[in-house]
């Protein structure tokens, strides 16, 4: 019988957790919340983030200064986290983002991790061969703009503020949000009218 099979998960999380209240360190009533905030959070998250900042120029400031500090301010939860950082594409140049090591993700402003995010092929290519990752995508980008590829890690986390698209001008926050996908804001698709939300194949 191996060494997992003898583990009783229940009751080692049980016991975990009373050592973790008895030592001062986390209540369960804590842990819980933390694991309802993470359960909720979504892509419609950083998705209002992304509208917010192209309707309020000085959101848009405080995003790319502090994303950490502009999630907060639309009530998103992120005391405890890690850092978040947040690239604006534009001006020749494209971000995308990759965990080279596991799959470290902005989750409390993306939820959980796409399972391509996750994925070797997707971790080795983002790296060796970006332009040919992101055409696989569909997102082709002219020769002159610069991929810049951006590792989230265990200690700093990164997502991607995309540009705004050509013809929503006068568009209110809700519409713009909705046009937002996750790999939008990880940087292998590009925002588009008429293109419906999800997470790309």
């Amino acid at each position: 019988m191996s060494l997992a099979a003898d583990i009783d998960s229940p009751r080692l999380l049980a016991a975990l957790l009373d050592v973790l209240a008895a030592k001062g360190i986390a209540a369960p009533e804590e842990i819980a919340a933390r694991i309802e905030i993470t359960d909720r959070a979504s892509p419609a998250l950083g998705a209002a983030m992304v509208a917010r900042a192209w309707t309020d120029p000085a959101y848009r400031a405080l995003l790319l200064a502090d994303g950490s500090r502009a999630a907060e301010a639309l009530g998103i939860t992120m005391r405890g986290l890690p850092p978040l950082g947040v690239l604006a594409n534009g001006d020749g140049v494209h971000h995308l983002v990759v965990c080279t090591l596991c799959s470290c993700y902005p989750r409390a402003v993306l939820g959980y991790p796409p399972f391509w995010f996750k994925s070797a092929g997707y971790r080795a290519r983002a790296v060796r061969d970006p332009r040919g990752l992101l055409a696989d995508f569909g997102t082709v980008l002219a020769p002159t703009t610069r991929i810049r590829v951006v590792d989230s890690t265990a200690d700093y986390r990164w997502m991607v503020l995309p540009e705004r698209p050509a013809g929503t001008e006068g568009w209110d926050a809700a519409r713009l949000a909705a046009l937002v996908r996750e790999g939008d804001m990880i940087g292998v698709t590009l925002v588009q009218v008429g293109v419906p939300t999800g997470s790309p194949s």
